[in-house]
């Protein structure tokens, strides 16, 4: 591909990748686009969900800065990194003699991010007495400092992320419910990396660049055939998982790097079920794997051809109806509005 841009910062020193780079070619990240440039400007609070590593942060600060508080701070709290006993005065603040060791007082990140962006990352390990003071963040703008006597109140922008259903934490009993109406009035959903495999060429190249420089290691672009060992490879870390590698690629200067670790992926899922007590038919459960390989092989290039049948069926060198008759088969159906294969009802 051609070199991407640089990576831009802002006032505040934040490194965001360029816009081609973030959101790719697949379909569901250019609903994110779409939903990004709608809410970008509105000083409502946003909710940004989705697997570990899929780049939740970037998009906030992408949010950030393009927001009419860009010139303000952009100021993020890992919710579990801080623990438990500490969360309440890192949130807001503390005021002189609120506990042994407090000899004055300290504003929390929440005064921190004022005339800004507050980003509330993994919002779900808050604990619930935390949660309505949040609550009552978002209704009124304001908040009391651990042992203070008055509310402060304060002008920020909200952006929440999870990588948990919060629905099921309600049910639950482990999340409020009038908290998540109050973060959620605006949803962007990341997706996984594996479904949107065919922009990993892009992302692969762009990190190499960035590492490149940063180790002062030059290295070659990757190889078609490495490109499509990962385009294959079902990346349970997501693009997180996708940059570690690149940096051993480039700490190492080798393929083999890249190769060894996506080698290790586990084959049992391509084993079918095998009955513990009783009889097997070697010839069944092996023609059975097949299948299961064969299906998964060709969902895989589905992913990568961004759920157009007709290019799958060419790069996989088989006709379009002899492609249809393998779905079929093997009971699924591409979906491209939301990229999922899913089995047939």
């Amino acid at each position: 591909m051609a070199r991407s841009a640089p990576i831009r910062s802002n006032g505040d020193g934040l490194s965001i990748p360029p816009e081609q780079v973030i959101f790719g070619l697949s379909e569901t990240m250019c609903v994110v686009r779409q939903k990004l440039d709608k809410v970008a400007g509105a000083n409502i609070p946003i909710l940004i969900q989705g697997e570990s590593g899929t780049g939740k942060e970037i998009i906030a600060k992408l949010i950030h800065v393009r927001s009419p508080w860009s010139s303000g701070p952009f100021v993020k709290v890992n919710c579990p990194a801080i623990p438990g006993t500490l969360v309440e005065s890192e949130l807001f603040g503390y005021e002189k003699g609120a506990f042994t060791g407090a000899n004055g007082t300290k504003p929390g990140r929440v005064e921190s991010a004022q005339n800004g962006t507050l980003f509330l990352d993994e919002i779900a390990e808050l604990e619930l007495g935390l949660q309505a003071k949040l609550l009552q963040l978002l209704q009124d703008g304001q908040f009391c400092p651990v042992g203070g006597q008055e509310d402060k109140k304060v002008d920020v922008r909200v952006i929440c992320a999870t990588n948990r259903n919060l629905s099921e934490e309600i049910e639950q009993g482990a999340f409020r419910q009038d908290l998540f109406y109050r973060i959620n009035v605006v949803n962007i959903q990341l997706p996984s990396l594996r479904e949107r495999v065919a922009d990993i060429p892009d992302i692969c190249d762009f990190l190499r660049q960035v590492y490149s420089e940063k180790f002062n290691r030059p290295t070659r672009p990757l190889s078609a055939r490495k490109l499509e060992m990962m385009q294959r490879y079902h990346w349970p870390g997501n693009i997180r998982e996708l940059e570690n590698l690149i940096k051993r690629y480039v700490i190492l200067g080798s393929e083999d790097a890249i190769t060894v670790e996506l080698s290790r992926t586990p084959s049992s899922s391509f084993v079918p079920d095998i009955p513990i007590n009783g009889s097997v038919s070697l010839k069944k459960l092996t023609r059975q794997a097949m299948r299961e390989f064969e299906s998964k092989i060709i969902l895989r290039i589905l992913q990568a051809q961004n759920w157009n049948r007709k290019r799958a069926a060419s790069a996989l060198n088989i006709s379009y109806r002899a492609l249809l008759y393998k779905l079929k088969e093997a009971g699924v159906s591409a979906r491209r509005t939301t990229g999922d294969v899913q089995p047939k009802e």
